[in-house]
């Protein structure tokens, strides 16, 4: 029976597990990337391609700053630059009341150098004359941007294995166990992993995970709903979304408008299929924000899933009963933009290294009941 050896294994290689294997393997640490499917399969591949920091918790954005330098430079780092552009993202207000919030919260991160700049209705209107007339104004966030999720997730995985990382795809483990003061892995093939560290980045599946090694963590499962229209006239040159959430829309180079909002169900054997309830509010939302998508043809609907916690913060950090076992997931709808910045954060940590700020906004024991190793 195979036994492979390594100093880090990471359960999920979705793109914040791939990025901490390229950031391990980059700093001389041998390290074993295993999927159960392909590499960026899951919500790392089928999400919205929303790279933005606008809007985020507090606690968030210094890991958004961070990636922000990251996603600069991927050409250099993974080869490609995974269709990523600083379109902009522009977060829109409905009435008065939203737009106050949207002025509430550039203050808040005046400090952070995000450049939000608040447009009122005839700002609004100058600059992005698709938009539905009544909108009261926006936030614009000038260098938030966007990227093709199918590409980004893979093209880590694939640097990663380029720089030595060991990528093991269609590889689901069912057992973890000890071998001396290793963690002792082993799929379902029989294949068998021996690893000083682990690293659970396993998505929706994390709660899963986690509690294979007794940490039993508040994590709610939910499927986005999302779908893409036949190629329009240009018509929105920013990435959009909506103060207090429930619509999020972007225009590809070729023309199709890619939104979002509400959520599906689950299907058999880990699948998920769009809600017709969501499908429903989006063909009404949509038009009354961008009065174009009225005439779209609608030519694919989707959906994700992906893990959420009450706080809407992921958990990112050691488990406080298993040494040297670190989770990283349930970034509830937001993790595209921050996850490179996490791979770097957790490649640290498993070196010794702590690098997160406000890491206890982020910590496994955060959660009331939760157990502490030695309680």
């Amino acid at each position: 029976m195979t036994l492979l050896h390594t100093d880090v294994a990471i359960i999920g290689a979705g793109l914040v597990g791939a990025s901490a294997a390229l950031a391990l393997q980059r700093a001389g640490v041998s390290t074993l990337l295993i999927e159960r499917d392909l590499c960026g399969a899951r919500a790392s591949g089928v999400n919205f391609g929303g790279v933005r920091r606008q809007g985020r918790n507090l606690e968030q954005l210094h890991l958004a700053q961070r990636a922000h330098g990251i996603w600069a430079r991927l050409p250099a780092l993974i080869g490609t630059d995974a269709e990523y552009v600083r379109t902009g993202h522009l977060k829109l207000a409905r009435s008065q009341a939203d737009l106050d919030k949207l002025v509430a919260y550039r203050d808040k991160v005046r400090d952070l150098d995000l450049g939000l700049e608040i447009l009122d209705r005839a700002a609004l209107r100058r600059r992005f004359p698709a938009l539905a007339p009544d909108i009261v104004g926006g936030s614009l966030c000038p260098e938030d941007g966007q990227a093709n999720p199918r590409l980004v997730a893979p093209a880590f995985a694939h640097a990663a294995a380029r720089a030595g990382a060991q990528l093991l795809e269609h590889c689901a483990i069912a057992h973890v166990d000890t071998m001396a003061s290793d963690f002792l892995l082993t799929a379902t093939d029989g294949r068998r992993i021996r690893a000083a560290t682990v690293i659970n980045a396993a998505g929706a599946w994390g709660a899963v995970v986690a509690g294979w090694f007794g940490d039993v963590l508040p994590l709610q499962v939910k499927y986005p709903t999302l779908l893409v229209t036949e190629p329009l006239t240009p018509q929105i040159g920013v990435s959009l979304g909506v103060e207090g959430g429930g619509f999020y829309a972007r225009q590809v180079a070729r023309g199709n408008v890619v939104m979002g909002g509400g959520y599906g169900h689950a299907l058999p054997g880990d699948r998920s299929r769009p809600g017709p309830a969501a499908l429903a509010d989006l063909g009404r939302t949509g038009p009354a924000i961008l009065p174009a998508l009225a005439r779209a043809s609608i030519i694919r609907c989707w959906s994700g899933i992906e893990g959420y916690f009450p706080d809407k913060n992921p958990v990112i950090g050691f488990s406080a009963k298993v040494p040297r076992l670190l989770h990283a997931f349930g970034f509830s709808g937001g993790g595209f933009q921050i996850a490179p910045a996490v791979g770097e954060v957790l490649a640290q940590a498993a070196q010794g290294q702590c690098s997160l700020k406000m890491a206890e906004r982020f910590s496994v024991s955060r959660w009331n009941g939760y157990q502490a190793l030695g309680n």
